[in-house]
């Protein structure tokens, strides 16, 4: 059986699989382990991760 680990940080997220004893790290649509913890939505379109990031040039930030 396999176990899913979500890590939904402030700044970065990530996911992994623990399965036969060990830890995956799974990477994003880019082929990256770290996405950056940014979501926006626009009437039906949405986008996440680094597209919003670049968008948005650093105007916004996430504090704790």
């Amino acid at each position: 059986m396999a176990t899913v680990g979500i890590d939904l940080g402030t700044t970065n997220s990530l996911v992994s699989v623990w399965q036969d004893d060990k830890c995956t790290l799974i990477p994003n649509n880019l082929g990256e382990y770290l996405t950056p913890s940014a979501a926006a939505l626009a009437g039906r379109a949405a986008a996440d991760g680094r597209r919003i990031r670049r968008r948005s040039h650093g105007k916004f930030s996430g504090e704790r």
